[in-house]
C-alpha cells in the first residue's frame, strides 16, 4: 500500500490540488499531480461550505490518487482564505468527512497566508507580505504566529493593489476637480480606462468585486510614476505600508528572512526599489529573499512535515489547525 498526502490550496480563484507520496528517501515528495477548479468555495452563513467543498475535492482527489498510484490519503493540508473568521464549519466537519471518504489520519487546516509563508520561505523564521489586490503579513519565530492587516479595502489592506488603485483614482479625481494633490496623467488614464471622470463613482461602488476593480488600476500608477511625482508618491507610501507590516509581524532576534510574495511584485522596479529602502531602514538584521514557492508548494510542504513527524511550525486555531482523526 502507498501512503500519500494531499494538498490543497482554496482562496478566491478557486481550488489548487496536489496528490503526491514521500520520496525514496522518505524526507520529501515524490512526483506530484495536480488539479485545478475554477470554483471557488462557497461561503455562508456557517462560513467556508464543507459540503461545496468536499463536492469538488473528491473527485480531483480520487483522480489524481489513481495518476500517481497512491492508494491511501494519510495527510490532508487545506490552505483556505478565510480561515480565522469563516472557517469553524471546517473545523467541526472536515475531518470526519476526510476520514470516511478517503480513510485520511491527519488533516490540518491553514490560513492561506500560512500556506504562502510555508511556500516562500519553509519552515524557517522570518516574515512574508502576501501583496495582491489584498495584503496580509504573517511571522512566525517557530513559536507563534503573527499577523499584520490584512481586513479588506475598506479598513486596510495598506498598500495592497486595491489600496494604490483607489489613491490613484482619488489623485485623478482631484485632478478633474482642480483640487491640490491631483495628477493629470492619472487622469487621462482613468478616463481612459473608465470613462469620462464623472461617472467614475457609478463604475466602483455598485461593483461587488470592487477590491478587483480598484487594484486593476494600480498597473496605471506604476507605470506613470517615472514621469509624474503623484504617482510616485503614491507607490512609496504603498512601500511604506508593507514594510510596517512586515516589521509588525517579523521575530525580533537573530536574522530573520523576508519575502514579499503576490501579483504585486508584477509593479516592478517603481514599487519594489521604495520596498527595499524601507525594509532596508525598518529591518536592519533582516535578509530580504525571494519566495521559493506559492501558497500550494507551502501546503505540500507542511503535509511533508505532518507524514514524516518533522514539521516545526507553531499551531493555532486560527492559523494552522492539526487533527488526527480516530479510525482515519
Amino acid at each position: 500500500m502507498s501512503t500519500g498526502f494531499l494538498a490543497v490550496d482554496s482562496g478566491g480563484s478557486g481550488l489548487r490540488v496536489a496528490v503526491g507520496a514521500l520520496g525514496a528517501d522518505g524526507n520529501g515528495p515524490g512526483p506530484l499531480g495536480r488539479r485545478v477548479s475554477r470554483e471557488p468555495v462557497r461561503t455562508g452563513a456557517r462560513g467556508i461550505d464543507p459540503g461545496h467543498l468536499m463536492g469538488q475535492l473528491l473527485p480531483m482527489a480520487r483522480a489524481l490518487a489513481a495518476e500517481t498510484g497512491v492508494t491511501r490519503l494519510g495527510t490532508v493540508v487545506l490552505g483556505a482564505a478565510g480561515l480565522a473568521t469563516l472557517g469553524d464549519a471546517l473545523r467541526a466537519e472536515l475531518p470526519g468527512a476526510l476520514a470516511r471518504e478517503l480513510g485520511v489520519g491527519t488533516v490540518a487546516l491553514a490560513a492561506d497566508a500560512v500556506t504562502a509563508y510555508v511556500g516562500a520561505l519553509g519552515p524557517r523564521a522570518g516574515a512574508v507580505v502576501a501583496a495582491g489586490t489584498g495584503l496580509i503579513a504573517v511571522g512566525t519565530d517557530l513559536s507563534r504566529w503573527r499577523r499584520a492587516d490584512g481586513w479588506g479595502h475598506l479598513l486596510g489592506d495598506c498598500g495592497s493593489g486595491a489600496w494604490i488603485g483607489r489613491a490613484g483614482l482619488e489623485a485623478a479625481l482631484r485632478a478633474h476637480d482642480g483640487r491640490a494633490g491631483g495628477s493629470a496623467p492619472l487622469l487621462a488614464r482613468a478616463e481612459e480606462r473608465f470613462g469620462p471622470a464623472a461617472g467614475l463613482p457609478g463604475q466602483v461602488y455598485p461593483r461587488s468585486d470592487r477590491p478587483a476593480v480598484l487594484a486593476s488600476f494600480a498597473p496605471e500608477v506604476a507605470a506613470c510614476a517615472a514621469a509624474d511625482p503623484v504617482a510616485a508618491e503614491i507607490l512609496r507610501a504603498a512601500a511604506r505600508h508593507l514594510a510596517e507590516s512586515a516589521a509588525a509581524v517579523c521575530p525580533a532576534e537573530g536574522e530573520p528572512l523576508v519575502a514579499v510574495t503576490g501579483g504585486l511584485r508584477r509593479l516592478g522596479d517603481p514599487l519594489l526599489a521604495p520596498l527595499a529602502a524601507e525594509l532596508a531602514k525598518r529591518l536592519p538584521r533582516a535578509r530580504w529573499t525571494t519566495a521559493e514557492g506559492d501558497p500550494l508548494d507551502g501546503a505540500v510542504r507542511i503535509a511533508t512535515g505532518l507524514a514524516t513527524r518533522s514539521l516545526t511550525l507553531p499551531s493555532d486555531d486560527g492559523m494552522l489547525w492539526v487533527t488526527t482523526v480516530p479510525g482515519g
